[in-house]
């Protein structure tokens, strides 16, 4: 059975979307210079990093911009019992006393935003921490929300949000695809 594929968004619109998102990372931040995006591997290091431009683009401030591989925080995957995380951050960012904004690509179950703040909780105090997501495809198993979402999507289960990227896949576009 073919995969029925509906697009949610192309490179225009993902790019004005971005620019949007910025607008608001810059709204929600007492002062953007206190910025630190963390993009959460792989697409939301891609989407932090063009959000960080926009940024600039907006104040003339290029916030700093970290990776993080959210892997070893997850409780949902077996792991090493005992053995704390390692090697989560591949760039290093001062947190304290800065409003960190987590980046990725799609919120859904909200396990992996969850796995990021302990991550950052790791590296320091932050003043604060927001979520940015291009994409929020709802039904979440914890409390969590993001802060600023490109674009809110109904999906069913049996549903995936694909996001393909010009840095990684050669194309910037959005679709939903039934499994």
């Amino acid at each position: 059975m073919a995969d029925a594929k509906q697009g949610l968004l192309e490179q225009a619109d993902l790019n004005r979307t971005l620019g949007r998102m910025a607008h608001e990372i810059i709204e929600k931040s007492a002062n953007p210079e206190e910025l630190v995006l963390i993009g959460i591997r792989s697409r939301g290091v891609h989407l932090a990093r063009r959000l960080a431009r926009k940024v600039d683009e907006i104040c003339k401030f290029s916030p700093p911009v970290a990776v993080i591989d959210v892997t070893g925080y997850r409780d949902d995957r077996a792991h090493e019992q005992g053995l704390p995380p390692v090697g989560a951050f591949e760039i290093q960012a001062t947190v304290d006393d800065k409003t960190v904004v987590l980046i990725d690509d799609v919120i859904f179950r909200g396990r992996t935003i969850r796995a990021a703040m302990e991550a950052v909780e790791r590296l320091g105090q932050p003043k604060r921490i927001l979520v940015a997501v291009l994409i929020d495809r709802g039904s979440r198993e914890l409390p969590i929300r993001a802060d600023i979402v490109g674009r809110n999507v109904a999906t069913g289960d049996g549903q995936r949000v694909n996001v393909l990227l010009e840095e990684s896949d050669g194309i910037d576009q959005v679709t939903l695809a039934d499994w």
